[in-house]
């Protein structure tokens, strides 16, 4: 299967617009590799989508101490009634690590549940403190290789 019959969709929520930075990045590397892309705020999305996709990247944002998104509660709580075990996915997301153990916990509390629905992960969380910078590039871009060779197995 070559990139350019693949579909992906990147589905984000964000206070600071950091995690909106992280999707366009994903986005944008996506399309590099000539997959059909799209981008979606948590808040505007059904999970029921992802199981028309090949390929799907999950930006949460972590909240207080640990907590998820308020507005992707709705989503997160959908996930668990769906079968992905046609999906590909990877999770990131920017957080602020002066929280130290509070750090991110909103991408493995999604990992968990993207588990749950039977879908692959394609590699590990990628975790970016505050806005991405180019080594965090790097990790996503090889998030994105990872996702690329795990739909074709």
């Amino acid at each position: 299967m070559s990139s350019s019959n693949l579909t992906a969709t990147v589905v984000f929520a964000t206070i600071t617009g950091n995690n909106e930075a992280v999707a366009d990045i994903l986005v944008k590397q996506l399309e590099e590799a000539g997959v059909e892309v799209e981008k979606a705020e948590m808040s505007q999305s059904e999970p029921e989508d992802l199981q028309e996709k090949d390929l799907a990247f999950l930006v949460p944002y972590t909240y207080d101490e640990g907590s998820l998104p308020d507005e992707g509660l709705d989503y997160f709580d959908d996930l668990k009634n769906l079968d992905l075990k046609n999906l590909v996915y990877g999770i990131a997301g920017s957080g602020d690590n002066f929280y130290e153990g509070y750090y991110c916990l909103a991408l493995d509390k999604f990992e968990e549940r993207m588990q749950e629905t039977g879908a692959k992960e394609a590699g590990p969380l990628v975790r970016i403190n505050l806005y991405p910078a180019k080594r965090d590039e790097d990790k996503l871009a090889t998030l994105v290789d990872a996702s690329l060779e795990a739909v074709k197995k």
